[in-house]
């Protein structure tokens, strides 16, 4: 993990509203990168081998699921307690989903923003179910399957309410 002192970091958000944990932001890469490169390693070991070319298929459930599930982790409001550790509610946002602000400094400041952003988390979620295509391919499908079909059932359940309130 590179080192970054006070003075880079005091320069780096001056301009921020609030704190800009770069020592927090370091730590979550580099448990990302030694989590990628211990998968990468483990699947030389096991002779496990990449596929040539993802199949569109898997690539579209693969977009799919991980909406579905990046979304379950970082917005839903059943899974709060699992965020509330590095987390603080700020409000509900409709759809069963919650607004929430991360808290706390460094590591603990990180993974808030990490576990309120869905488009940062589809980054761990994407890589851990291309994992899985690797490592348990059918077990990862049906997993993207059933992801996939919760996203399509909140997207016909949006619709249904839309249509319902235009109705009348």
């Amino acid at each position: 993990m590179a080192d970054i002192d006070v003075r880079t970091a005091a320069t780096y958000a001056r301009k921020a509203p609030d704190e800009r944990p770069l020592r927090g932001y370091a730590t979550v890469m580099a448990v990302f990168g030694a989590a990628v490169a211990t998968a990468a390693g483990v699947a030389k070991l096991t002779g496990k081998r990449l596929p040539e070319r993802p199949a569109p298929a898997d690539v579209a459930l693969l977009a799919v699921a991980t909406h579905k599930l990046s979304r379950l982790i970082t917005k839903d409001a059943v899974t709060s307690p699992l965020r509330a550790p590095v987390t603080q509610f700020e409000s509900a946002a409709g759809s069963a989903e919650v607004n929430e602000t991360p808290r706390g400094h460094g590591v603990q400041h990180a993974l808030g923003e990490l576990l309120t952003c869905p488009f940062c988390t589809a980054v761990w979620v994407a890589s851990g179910l291309g994992a899985g295509l690797v490592f348990a391919p059918r077990a990862t499908r049906f997993g993207m399957a059933v992801a996939s079909a919760i996203a399509g059932a909140d997207f016909l359940h949006l619709a249904y309410s839309a249509a319902k309130k235009a109705a009348g």
